[in-house]
């Protein structure tokens, strides 16, 4: 049996290109970025699916893979991958940010812990929020709409040296002020409740000065905290949900309109 270099080339480009997509996805998405997963079973994990959605993406031009056009249809893969990952790590994100608000509201700002996500220590609260914001990710197969929205981005963005363009990077850049806009309104319940607890600490301590207030007052505002989370934590989800649904329909938007 004889091949010959074309058909070799073809061989390599059809896998290639769309591992190189695929892996900078799962490199830049939450959960499959973790430091605790070790850099060879994500690897693994785009080989696999890779060979998996390989037979169903439109054919890929044959390029040399070590030629210089070969490099920039490269960096534009892993552009497209990493943009669709970035912008779900963004609602992610907004979590943290929403409970880094809340904790230094309710006094826990010196209560941190390392985030297994990015590296970094981030409130008790925020870390909370994440576990369960990871657990309902999993829970909604929001990993597999992830995966389904790569494999489409194959037929929405077939593999080319023209990918994604400055109006793409663009609206992903202005998309970032989401994160901020829904963290806050997250955390916006327990804010307003602890203002309203502030003030009427002060005017208890201005009617009766005798009265420490400040040996009850954190207790108080952490017990508040806490009442105000349990309460609103169903609304908290949703609206993580309804981000999560957001940056996967905007990943697949700029790939539209490129």
């Amino acid at each position: 049996m004889h091949f010959s270099d074309a058909q070799l080339q073809q061989w390599l480009a059809d896998f290639f290109w769309p591992f190189v997509r695929i892996g900078a996805a799962l490199a830049a998405a939450p959960i499959f970025s973790v430091r605790q997963v070790p850099m060879r079973y994500r690897v693994l994990m785009a080989v696999l699916i890779t060979l998996v959605i390989q037979p169903l993406i439109p054919p890929v031009p044959v390029v040399d893979v070590f030629g210089a056009e070969g490099v920039m249809i490269a960096l534009q893969q892993i552009g497209i991958g990493a943009m669709m990952g970035f912008v779900l790590q963004l609602a992610f994100n907004a979590l943290i940010f929403g409970g880094q608000v809340m904790a230094y509201s309710m006094g826990l700002g010196f209560a941190s812990m390392m985030d297994p996500i990015n590296g970094v220590q981030v409130p008790m609260v925020s870390q909370y929020w994440l576990i369960l914001a990871m657990l309902a990710f999993l829970l909604g197969n929001g990993h597999l709409l992830l995966l389904g929205s790569v494999a489409e981005s194959f037929h929405l963005l077939p593999v080319a040296v023209d990918g994604l363009t400055r109006a793409g990077l663009w609206g992903v850049v202005s998309w970032s002020s989401r994160l901020f806009a829904a963290g806050v309104l997250m955390a916006l319940p327990v804010i307003i409740a602890l203002l309203l607890i502030n003030i009427g600490m002060g005017v208890v301590s201005r009617a009766a000065p005798q009265l420490n207030i400040f040996a009850i007052g954190f207790p108080i505002t952490l017990l508040a905290g806490f009442l105000v989370m349990w309460v609103t934590l169903p609304q908290v989800m949703h609206g993580f949900g309804q981000l999560v649904d957001e940056a996967l329909g905007l990943g697949a938007d700029l790939l539209r309109a490129r």
